[in-house]
């Protein structure tokens, strides 16, 4: 008998999945708050100057939106050494109830999610939002900035219509203009002087 496999992805698998799958849905998990919370030290920092990545803390009545793969039987053991790999740094599985938005798939299913609890090593936990977003503005790593770990998520959740207030609000902190440069430009000439 085939029992289907579905991963909940609530961070960077939403948008790079980067393992084969047969259906991709948007969910949510309740009793579970997507916090950034988890040091990085592999992927949106380095040893020594950890970036923050999202994790799962337990929130009674929270409602965790994100994307659910199904996986086939076939494919499961490899997809699952990719992900034991990727999220090698403090993430363990949990086995998790799945409520898929599309309403033909409606019914509560169970779904592998990677949770980083509080006792790996590159756990940061709760820190004031201002303090966060200062460290993910100095935090960049092999998967690139992770300033742009927290916008690509934002942009995700939003797309959706699932937006997060907790990555919405430290999306708005990080968000910063383009640092002002001198002009180039020369003035334009006085009235009365040749150019």
């Amino acid at each position: 008998m085939h029992r289907e496999t579905w991963i909940f992805g609530y961070g960077s698998l939403i948008w790079r999945p980067a393992f084969r799958f047969e259906q991709m849905a948007p969910g949510y998990i309740t009793g579970w708050a997507r916090r950034f919370w988890q040091g990085s030290i592999d992927h949106r920092g380095v040893p020594g100057a950890p970036g923050r990545v999202v994790t799962l803390i337990p929130e009674p009545g929270a409602r965790c939106w994100g994307v659910a793969y199904r996986v086939a039987a076939a494919d499961l053991d490899e997809v699952l050494r990719a992900l034991d790999h990727r999220e090698q740094g403090g993430y363990v599985r949990h086995d998790v109830p799945l409520t898929l938005a599309d309403p033909a798939l409606a019914t509560t299913r169970t779904a592998t999610v990677y949770v980083a609890t509080p006792d790996n090593p590159h756990y940061l936990g709760a820190a004031p939002l201002a303090d966060i977003a200062a460290q993910v503005l100095a935090s960049r790593g092999p998967s690139g900035s992770n300033v742009e770990y927290v916008l690509r998520l934002a942009e995700a959740l939003a797309a959706m219509g699932a937006e997060d207030e907790h990555v919405a609000a430290l999306a708005a902190l990080v968000r910063r203009p383009a640092p002002l440069t001198p002009s180039r430009r020369q003035p334009p000439p006085r009235p009365g002087t040749r150019s």
